[in-house]
């Protein structure tokens, strides 16, 4: 039996080695989207900064761990083996869950995660002893910490208000302080500045913080709590005179220096408050596996876990091993790098491609606020609002970033308010041992001081907004799937027992693996969009790269309007399916390419924006258009399969294989042409095309014939009649291709001349 427990232990800890890769790959947001966002520094300088933030930060955490053994229910009331099963569907749960967030790129709590799923699992093992012993449900409270869980909970939802509030108001203040041309300002209050951010830094780290060590012993952080005034006075005055003396000696950049240290702290802040949510429950677990080998001859189905009523003090060595793993998670996970960029795009300053879309909630909202506003600006004296508006004006900061390469996202005056303001509120939760949740500090500060910063114009509002709601509702069906699944995960391990351990460590496995390959294809699908409207484009390399993606079309088109065309006529349902998937990844490619052509057209040199930037505009609306087409046709074919309908008609495939035969000679000689530059070449491509547009016509009065003598049913012309004219469509597109490219190679010549 004591194997048995053995081997769960050892599960625990693989799992939370798990977890600690898919935690960190999910909260890096949390201290490296300011620094990155505002590009306070080289990326391998921000997360060296923010790795040894991460490794000082987890001997911090050892008070936190409280959390995972008795915040959420009373472990005196449990036996052993009631403890492991709690545990175990925890982390099983937490692994699987995360994991799935960071591959949609989205963040996540973590801590609400751990809560929801403690409470979840604890529940479930609370009814099992409850049916057991002939109890109510009436009974649960006294399994389960109520007040304390209600507390954790409340907690974690108030934040969210404080921390959208705190960042929108701290962030209105400092911009109208400093402006959007803040250098100038600086040079009178940046030390200032400086100092009241890094003396709030260092407090709330610090001396906050220290309750929490693993390695500072009581007497030490006494002395702290009592010298606390004169820490916070002498620090800011030390700080600020340190800023200002380097300032004007050395020309540093306070604003930087204040960024990299609220990185710093940042990081600690989350290792010292998030670490719990990973490895928290193992590190219960093998306390309480401990105290039951402790006991000779106890039997773990009637030893009860008082051990885990006591004080938690996690071993330091264990704590640097899970930063060891943090860190190197940190450098390596490309999910990490998603969830940053989803919150960097909502909220960076400019507007430009949105990830997320509008909605009903978000017009509302935005309609609501302009009415709002025009009343308050009414009532609002001139004077006030025209030096507030001249605080906020960002004419001359856009025409600096205009002219650079990789322009920051928001600019680090607010980089400098999220991180100072973010530390503060989650080190002030860690030093009173409430697992607040830093997903939805960071997040929400960030969001508020984006708002404050009239970053979210009128061109970009409701997307933003959506994307706010629809992260804080992903938080609200983190909290519902985390109970569920592990209420039901711990049902199922107390009834089915290794059989079921088994089964859901396969289960796990086979997900995290499952999402990391699926992750990886997409992510390599879109950075291969990327290149051609990231790279600067010019004159002497737009042709190259727009005959690239042409060339790719047209060959998308032709393979896959072919296996359309074979799928209808095999009623072969996977290979329709498979081809819609490859369809709808082209229109991405498409969308993607359309939807930054403004962003690519601002990096063009002023003397290419004519006639260089018309013909990159008119490729990629062909592009768009054909892509249109093929999905088009490719949805509607696999429906009709899928749907069971009746199989095309022999005179129909062969039509069908007749147009696949000439499209795809007209194809080919089309890729022939752009490749070559033969275009005296296109008068011969006209008439191939013509004659293609003629059978298209034929086939089309073929089909009302049919219709007419009732050989062909009402889906049946639907979907064909709805393929010719999509057929049409691109060979269309696929001509005007060629005489953009043909128009664009003459000018390029005549310019030569």
């Amino acid at each position: 039996m004591e194997n048995f427990y053995i081997i769960l232990v050892v599960i625990l800890f693989a799992l939370a080695i798990s977890d600690l890769i898919v935690g960190v790959s999910n909260d890096a947001v949390n201290f490296l989207n300011s620094a990155i966002g505002s590009k306070a520094a080289p990326r391998y300088i921000i997360m060296i900064i923010a790795s040894i933030g991460i490794l000082i930060g987890t001997t911090f955490s050892s008070g936190m761990m409280e959390v995972a053994r008795k915040g959420i229910f009373h472990p005196d009331q449990f036996y052993f083996s009631e403890i492991m099963i709690i545990f175990l569907a925890v982390m099983l749960t937490d692994v699987v869950l995360l994991d799935v967030f960071n591959t949609l790129g989205l963040p996540t709590s973590t801590t609400v995660s751990i809560v929801f799923e403690l409470l979840g699992s604890a529940v479930a093992v609370s009814l099992i002893k409850i049916k057991h012993l002939g109890q109510t449900v009436g009974d649960l409270n006294n399994y389960i910490n109520s007040g304390k869980a209600l507390a954790i909970i409340s907690g974690i939802l108030l934040s969210v208000v404080v921390a959208f509030t705190v960042g929108s108001i701290v962030m209105y203040i400092t911009r109208l302080v400093f402006s959007f041309n803040y250098k100038k300002t600086f040079k009178y209050f940046g030390a200032i500045w400086g100092g009241i951010a890094i003396t709030a830094i260092t407090y709330f780290i610090l001396i906050k913080g220290a309750k929490g060590s693993s390695f500072l012993n009581e007497n030490t952080t006494d002395w702290i709590k009592s010298n606390s005034t004169l820490i916070i006075l002498y620090s800011f005055i030390g700080w600020t005179i340190l800023l200002q003396l380097l300032y004007w000696i050395v020309r540093l950049d306070i604003l930087k220096m204040i960024v990299l240290v609220g990185t710093f702290a940042l990081a600690m802040a989350f290792a010292g408050n998030d670490l719990v949510n990973f490895i928290g429950v193992p590190l219960a677990g093998l306390k309480s596996f401990q105290a039951f080998i402790a006991e000779p001859g106890a039997d773990p189905d009637g030893f009860l876990m008082l051990a885990l009523t006591g004080k938690a003090k996690a071993n330091t060595y264990l704590l640097l091993i899970a930063g060891m793993i943090m860190v190197v998670t940190l450098w390596l996970s490309k999910k990490a790098r998603k969830v940053t960029e989803t919150e960097i795009n909502l909220s960076r300053q400019g507007a430009g491609n949105e990830r997320f879309g509008s909605s009903f909630l978000s017009r509302t909202i935005v309609r609501t606020a302009m009415d709002i506003g025009k009343t308050v600006e009414k009532l609002t004296p001139g004077s006030f609002k025209k030096g507030v508006s001249k605080r906020f004006d960002q004419t001359e900061y856009n025409n600096k970033l205009r002219n650079q390469k990789d322009a920051p996202s928001f600019d680090m005056v607010r980089a400098s308010v999220n991180l100072t303001v973010a530390s503060i509120l989650i080190s002030l939760a860690t030093s009173m041992k409430l697992p607040l949740s830093t997903t939805y500090v960071t997040f929400m500060v960030a969001m508020g001081t984006s708002l404050a910063d009239k970053a979210w114009g009128r061109e970009s509002a409701v997307y933003r907004i959506t994307g706010v709601v629809t992260v804080i509702g992903g938080w609200f069906m983190t909290a519902f799937s985390a109970f569920t699944v592990a209420f039901l995960i711990a049902l199922i391990i107390s009834w089915g027992g290794a059989f079921a351990i088994f089964a859901f460590v396969l289960i796990a496995l086979y997900t995290v693996v499952h999402t990391h390959i699926s992750f990886n294809k997409k992510e390599a699908e879109k950075q291969k969009v990327k290149r051609l409207a990231d790279e600067d484009l010019h004159a002497e390399n737009i042709m190259t790269k727009c005959s690239l993606e042409v060339r790719n079309m047209l060959k998308s088109v032709v393979n896959l309007f072919a296996d359309i065309v074979v799928g209808l006529t095999n009623e072969d349902r996977k290979l329709l399916k498979n081809v819609c998937k490859e369809v709808d990844a082209l229109n991405t490619d498409a969308k993607y390419l359309k939807a930054n052509v403004h962003n690519t057209l601002l990096k063009l040199q002023e003397e290419e924006e004519g006639e260089t930037g018309h013909f990159y505009v008119q490729v990629i609306d062909y592009l768009r258009e054909m892509a249109h087409s093929l999905s088009f046709i490719s949805n509607p074919s696999f429906e009709y399969i899928d749907n069971n309908h009746k199989p095309l008609l022999k005179v129909q495939i062969d039509e069908l294989n007749e147009l696949k035969e000439s499209g795809t000679d007209l194809f080919e000689v089309i890729i022939d042409t752009i490749d070559k530059k033969q275009f005296e070449n296109i008068p011969n491509l006209i008439e191939k095309q013509q004659s293609i547009l003629n059978d298209l016509k034929d086939c089309r009065k073929k089909q009302i014939k049919r219709i007419k003598h009732n050989e062909a049913g009402t889906r049946n012309s639907i979907l064909y009649l709805g393929v010719l004219n999509e057929v049409q469509n691109f060979l269309l597109q696929s001509i005007n291709l060629v005489k953009a490219q043909r128009d664009f190679v003459e000018y390029q010549l005549n310019n030569k001349k």
